[in-house]
């Protein structure tokens, strides 16, 4: 079955909002500049936290390749 707004799967059809209205009711700005990306804080409190991060994310994205 094909999702579209017009026929939303198994959603009633009242529920759909277009995303120019979602974003107009959620008041969301576009992006000037790519640093509007970058985190304000450093989300890792050190070097071994962020590696020990890494080295999980890498585990997680091979555990499926075996």
């Amino acid at each position: 079955m094909t999702t579209t707004p017009d026929h939303p799967g198994n959603w009633p059809k009242d529920d759909f909002v277009p995303t120019d209205e979602l974003v107009r009711q959620q008041g969301i700005l576009p992006l000037t500049s790519v640093d509007d990306l970058a985190a304000v804080d450093d989300p890792f409190e050190s070097n071994e936290e962020y590696e020990e991060f890494l080295g999980d994310l890498y585990t997680s994205r091979r555990a499926g390749l075996v």
